[in-house]
């Protein structure tokens, strides 16, 4: 497991054929990570991990937990530190980038390095009405 961790939210998705699936949630300060969080978990998704998180590769595959002193914890931006369902570890399939303005209609394959390995990457606009299931759809697809 890295020793450091790296910035980011990390929520997952359980999926009967592999398990926990967890989207890396990446973008400036106030970009909106936690507020993208918080909708996720709201379609039955779950936290692993707000604003820090252990990324670590094992078998050639992404994996995610939350630093100790977090766990289960996420700042709702003007309410304040707030607990959320959680799930310990989760099996990363997508990173998103969360960016202001415009996307691309039909954006060439990214992807971002994680401890030697690489994870898709799309950019979405987190103020879009659609994001939440724009995420669910990316993944869905991996």
């Amino acid at each position: 497991m890295s020793d450091q961790p790296v910035h980011g939210t990390v929520a997952a998705r359980w999926d009967p054929a592999c398990g926990w699936r967890g989207v890396f949630i990446t973008g400036m300060s106030g970009a909106g990570k936690s507020d993208l969080a918080l909708r996720l978990i709201g379609q039955g998704w779950r936290l692993v991990a707000d604003d820090y998180a252990h990324v670590f590769a094992s078998g050639g595959v992404l994996y995610a937990t939350a630093p100790r002193a977090i766990v289960g914890r996420m700042e709702a931006r003007g309410v304040g530190v707030v607990t959320a369902c959680t799930v310990a570890q989760a099996r990363l399939s997508l990173a998103v980038e969360l960016v202001e303005g415009a996307v691309e209609r039909l954006p060439e394959t990214r992807s971002r390095r994680f401890d030697g390995v690489d994870l898709r990457l799309i950019a979405l606009d987190p103020r879009e009405a659609s994001v939440v299931e724009k995420v669910t759809v990316a993944i869905a697809r991996l």
